[in-house]
């Protein structure tokens, strides 16, 4: 785990048991926007459940299979980013991210997926970094794009959320082209 500054006023910072109260109220803020994207959204119902999430984080990372970081602006939690668990065999990971409404369209996602996706294959020695989002979700899928990931292919109701299944668009980007790119 790492604390990493993307610029003067924006870090991204392991989640540990003292924000469970600021995650719960920022998915409770985000409840609405977020259910059309995010299966788990209505399973956090009181803080307790995001307690129980940062503890199985902080396992995960201990066991260096993954972490979540959250997205602080101005000492305010504003979202989180998270390695999903480590393929260490094969060298990959999946990056899974969520941003406040009120931060969208600054490039603060943008900017922490640069940074995790550079950590990954440049410090991780990781080969693969892969981000997968609904093919409706304009503003996830723009991310991936933005960072020159290569759109790999869509897979049919891939999943299920409270409006029915949805396909997701599967984006990656390996070492070599990330070398190129920097």
């Amino acid at each position: 785990m790492f604390t990493y500054a993307l610029d003067d006023h924006v870090e991204l910072r392991p989640l540990v048991p003292e924000h469970a109260r600021a995650l719960f109220e920022l998915t409770d803020r985000s409840r609405d926007r977020l259910r059309q994207w995010l299966p788990w959204v209505d399973s956090v119902t009181e803080v307790d459940h995001s307690a129980n999430y940062i503890k199985g984080a902080m396992k995960q990372a201990a066991d260096n299979g993954g972490f979540s970081a959250g997205i602080w602006v101005r000492e305010e939690l504003t979202g989180t980013i998270s390695f999903h668990e480590i393929d260490w065999h094969n060298r990959s990971v999946g990056i899974g991210y969520w941003l406040d409404k009120q931060f969208q369209g600054q490039g603060l996602m943008t900017s922490a997926c640069r940074a995790l996706t550079d950590h990954a294959l440049m410090r991780m020695g990781l080969n693969r970094v892969e981000i997968r989002c609904a093919t409706t979700n304009r503003r996830s899928r723009a991310i991936p794009e933005r960072l020159g990931f290569v759109l790999e292919g869509i897979i049919r109701e891939a999943e299920k959320l409270p409006q029915g299944f949805v396909n997701h668009a599967v984006y990656g980007m390996i070492q070599s082209e990330w070398k190129r790119m920097r």
